[in-house]
Protein backbone atom coordinates (compact mmCIF):
# COMPACT_ATOMS: atom_id res chain seq x y z
CA UNK A 1 0.00 0.00 0.00
CA UNK A 2 1.11 3.20 -0.81
CA UNK A 3 0.18 7.07 -0.34
CA UNK A 4 0.70 10.37 -1.75
CA UNK A 5 0.75 13.61 0.58
CA UNK A 6 1.46 16.86 0.97
CA UNK A 7 3.48 18.42 3.54
CA UNK A 8 6.01 22.11 3.28
CA UNK A 9 4.35 22.52 0.07
CA UNK A 10 5.79 19.67 -1.68
CA UNK A 11 4.46 16.28 -2.26
CA UNK A 12 5.88 12.72 -1.86
CA UNK A 13 5.11 8.45 -2.44
CA UNK A 14 5.67 6.37 -0.01
CA UNK A 15 4.65 2.77 1.41
CA UNK A 16 5.02 1.50 4.70
CA UNK A 17 8.84 1.30 6.03
CA UNK A 18 10.00 3.82 3.69
CA UNK A 19 12.20 6.85 5.16
CA UNK A 20 11.71 10.07 3.35
CA UNK A 21 13.32 13.50 3.75
CA UNK A 22 10.48 16.43 4.65
CA UNK A 23 10.79 20.58 4.90
CA UNK A 24 11.83 20.71 8.67
CA UNK A 25 8.82 20.25 11.24
CA UNK A 26 8.68 21.51 15.42
CA UNK A 27 8.31 17.68 16.75
CA UNK A 28 10.87 15.84 18.81
CA UNK A 29 13.55 13.28 17.50
CA UNK A 30 11.21 10.01 18.48
CA UNK A 31 8.05 11.43 18.04
CA UNK A 32 5.13 9.77 16.00
CA UNK A 33 3.50 12.32 13.46
CA UNK A 34 0.35 12.04 11.85
CA UNK A 35 -0.03 13.85 8.38
CA UNK A 36 -3.21 14.20 7.56
CA UNK A 37 -3.18 15.92 3.68
CA UNK A 38 -3.24 12.69 1.85
CA UNK A 39 -4.09 13.14 -1.53
CA UNK A 40 -4.20 9.26 -3.02
CA UNK A 41 -4.20 5.85 -1.64
CA UNK A 42 -3.00 2.79 -3.60
CA UNK A 43 -2.93 -0.65 -3.37
CA UNK A 44 -2.35 -2.68 -6.12
CA UNK A 45 -5.01 -2.04 -8.76
CA UNK A 46 -7.43 -0.28 -6.26
CA UNK A 47 -6.55 3.46 -6.21
CA UNK A 48 -7.96 6.11 -4.26
CA UNK A 49 -7.95 9.82 -5.62
CA UNK A 50 -9.26 12.36 -3.20
CA UNK A 51 -11.19 15.51 -4.28
CA UNK A 52 -8.91 17.06 -3.39
CA UNK A 53 -8.16 14.83 -0.03
CA UNK A 54 -8.59 11.56 0.60
CA UNK A 55 -11.51 11.42 3.56
CA UNK A 56 -10.28 9.83 6.85
CA UNK A 57 -6.50 8.92 4.75
CA UNK A 58 -3.75 9.70 7.21
CA UNK A 59 -0.15 8.42 6.82
CA UNK A 60 1.63 7.74 10.28
CA UNK A 61 5.20 8.38 10.50
CA UNK A 62 8.02 8.51 12.99
CA UNK A 63 10.93 11.44 13.58
CA UNK A 64 14.02 9.60 13.12
CA UNK A 65 16.55 12.59 12.64
CA UNK A 66 16.80 16.18 11.83
CA UNK A 67 19.43 17.98 9.90
CA UNK A 68 20.63 20.14 6.71
CA UNK A 69 21.07 18.89 4.16
CA UNK A 70 23.95 19.21 1.34
CA UNK A 71 24.95 22.63 0.62
CA UNK A 72 23.69 24.25 -2.54
CA UNK A 73 26.59 27.16 -4.13
CA UNK A 74 25.36 29.97 -4.86
CA UNK A 75 27.62 32.68 -7.02
CA UNK A 76 26.58 36.01 -8.43
CA UNK A 77 28.58 37.60 -11.17
CA UNK A 78 28.36 41.04 -12.49
CA UNK A 79 30.55 41.36 -15.80
CA UNK A 80 32.89 44.11 -16.58
CA UNK A 81 32.43 45.47 -13.03
CA UNK A 82 35.01 43.32 -10.76
CA UNK A 83 32.05 42.05 -8.85
CA UNK A 84 31.78 38.14 -7.70
CA UNK A 85 29.44 37.04 -4.49
CA UNK A 86 30.12 33.41 -3.21
CA UNK A 87 27.28 32.06 -1.15
CA UNK A 88 25.99 28.94 0.04
CA UNK A 89 22.98 27.44 1.47
CA UNK A 90 21.68 24.17 3.74
CA UNK A 91 18.52 23.35 3.50
CA UNK A 92 16.96 22.16 7.35
CA UNK A 93 15.64 18.97 6.71
CA UNK A 94 13.27 15.86 8.84
CA UNK A 95 13.80 12.62 8.31
CA UNK A 96 10.70 10.63 8.77
CA UNK A 97 9.84 6.69 8.85
CA UNK A 98 6.55 6.01 7.94
CA UNK A 99 5.13 3.23 10.07
CA UNK A 100 1.49 2.86 8.70
CA UNK A 101 -1.43 4.51 5.97
CA UNK A 102 -4.71 4.50 6.92
CA UNK A 103 -7.29 4.97 4.41
CA UNK A 104 -7.66 2.00 2.20
CA UNK A 105 -8.84 2.42 -1.14
CA UNK A 106 -11.05 -0.43 -0.92
CA UNK A 107 -13.65 0.87 1.02
CA UNK A 108 -15.27 3.16 -1.24
CA UNK A 109 -14.98 2.05 -4.46
CA UNK A 110 -18.33 -0.39 -4.73
CA UNK A 111 -20.63 3.07 -3.58
CA UNK A 112 -19.22 4.71 -6.52
CA UNK A 113 -20.40 2.35 -8.86
CA UNK A 114 -23.76 1.63 -8.05
CA UNK A 115 -23.65 5.50 -8.06
CA UNK A 116 -22.52 5.79 -11.98
CA UNK A 117 -24.58 2.40 -12.96
CA UNK A 118 -27.59 4.51 -11.80
CA UNK A 119 -26.68 7.37 -13.09
CA UNK A 120 -25.72 5.28 -16.80
CA UNK A 121 -29.28 3.79 -16.67
CA UNK A 122 -31.19 7.25 -16.41
CA UNK A 123 -28.84 8.75 -19.10
CA UNK A 124 -30.04 5.80 -22.07
CA UNK A 125 -33.93 6.62 -20.97
CA UNK A 126 -32.91 10.41 -22.05
CA UNK A 127 -30.75 9.22 -24.84
CA UNK A 128 -33.09 6.81 -26.64
CA UNK A 129 -36.16 9.70 -27.42
CA UNK A 130 -33.46 12.14 -28.27
CA UNK A 131 -31.93 10.05 -30.80
CA UNK A 132 -34.91 9.39 -32.31
CA UNK A 133 -36.05 12.94 -33.09
CA UNK A 134 -32.86 13.54 -34.29
CA UNK A 135 -32.90 11.15 -37.23
CA UNK A 136 -35.64 12.67 -38.92
CA UNK A 137 -34.11 15.90 -38.96
CA UNK A 138 -30.69 14.43 -40.64
CA UNK A 139 -32.78 13.24 -43.33
CA UNK A 140 -34.86 16.51 -44.02
CA UNK A 141 -31.21 18.33 -44.08
CA UNK A 142 -29.88 16.07 -46.83
CA UNK A 143 -32.88 16.52 -49.23
CA UNK A 144 -32.08 19.77 -49.12
CA UNK A 145 -28.81 19.74 -49.64
CA UNK A 146 -29.18 19.02 -53.62
CA UNK A 147 -31.56 21.56 -54.44
CA UNK A 148 -28.79 23.91 -53.70
CA UNK A 149 -26.09 22.31 -56.19
CA UNK A 150 -28.70 22.75 -58.52
CA UNK A 151 -29.23 25.95 -58.25
CA UNK A 152 -25.19 26.49 -58.36
CA UNK A 153 -25.02 24.86 -61.49
CA UNK A 154 -27.70 26.67 -63.12
CA UNK A 155 -26.18 30.40 -61.98
CA UNK A 156 -22.73 28.96 -63.40
CA UNK A 157 -24.08 27.50 -66.50
CA UNK A 158 -26.14 30.93 -67.01
CA UNK A 159 -22.75 33.02 -66.00
CA UNK A 160 -20.79 30.55 -68.94
CA UNK A 161 -23.61 31.44 -71.63
CA UNK A 162 -23.04 35.55 -70.60
CA UNK A 163 -19.39 35.55 -70.82
CA UNK A 164 -19.13 33.44 -74.42
CA UNK A 165 -21.53 36.05 -75.68
CA UNK A 166 -20.01 38.99 -74.79
CA UNK A 167 -16.80 37.83 -76.36
CA UNK A 168 -18.28 37.10 -79.55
Amino acid sequence: MYAVFKTGGKQYRAAAGDQIKVEKLEVEKGATVELDQVLMVGEGADVKVGTPLVEGGKVLATVVEHGRGDKVKIIKFKRRKHHMKRMGHRQYYTLLEITGIEGTAAKKAPAKKKKAAAKKAATDEDKAPAKAAAKPKKAAAKKAAPKKTAAKAESKAKAKKDDAKSED
